[in-house]
């Protein structure tokens, strides 16, 4: 990839998790009247991304969540893509949706879907950042590392392999000088919920 070249990328948003710490419906909580959900798909929708792939679980709720979301304008590039093993973790997640990604695609965010506050120009920054097929690109906010994290396409054959509730963290760890890091001025990359008491963060 040249400087001057545009990628063809896609997006993950992880949504298909139970929510166990938060005490069950986490993605379906109330946050600024609308589910929490809908702040990761939005993020996701705003990144230069052409579809966005939510990994969903068996919970029709959430899944008409998703779909209330798809408006029109919408609807051509949010994807649901099914998670039948989706009690295993994030690791079946992870490898059902980069399965689901398309074969042009030059790259692939995963968003996570208890973030939902992710400002538009961060994911821009990172996909400018994306300077070949084996680069991981990640944002860094006050010294910490964050989300959503951009997998360059030489990374999507170990997304699909993936297993247990680590996600991808074991590739970022392995990454090496693959991984580039862009510091931003977003504690929306660090801001997840866990816990009913975190949403009043928001």
């Amino acid at each position: 990839m040249t400087q001057s070249h545009t990628p063809v990328l896609e997006a993950i948003v992880l949504a298909a998790g139970r929510g166990v710490r938060f005490g069950g419906d986490k993605l379906l909580a109330a946050l600024n009247g609308a589910p929490l959900v809908t702040g990761a798909l939005a993020a996701a929708l705003a990144a230069p991304v052409r579809r966005v792939l939510v990994a969903v679980g068996d919970d029709p709720r959430l899944v008409d969540a998703v779909q209330a979301f798809a408006t029109p304008d919408r609807a051509d590039r949010l994807v649901l893509v099914p998670v039948p093993q989706a009690a295993e973790g994030m690791g079946a997640s992870l490898r059902t949706a980069a399965s689901a990604v398309s074969a042009a695609a030059e790259g692939v965010f995963v968003f996570l879907g208890d973030m939902p506050t992710i400002a538009p120009d961060t994911p821009v920054r990172l996909a400018a950042a994306l300077d070949a097929p084996d680069r991981i690109v990640a944002p860094v906010h006050a010294g910490r590392r964050g989300h959503p994290v951009l997998f360059g396409r030489a990374w999507l054959p170990a997304l699909k392999t993936l297993k247990g509730d680590e996600g991808a963290r074991a590739l970022i760890a392995a990454a090496g000088s693959s991984l580039r890091l862009v510091e931003v001025d977003d504690r929306g990359v660090l801001l997840d919920i866990d816990r009913p008491e975190d949403l009043a963060r928001f």
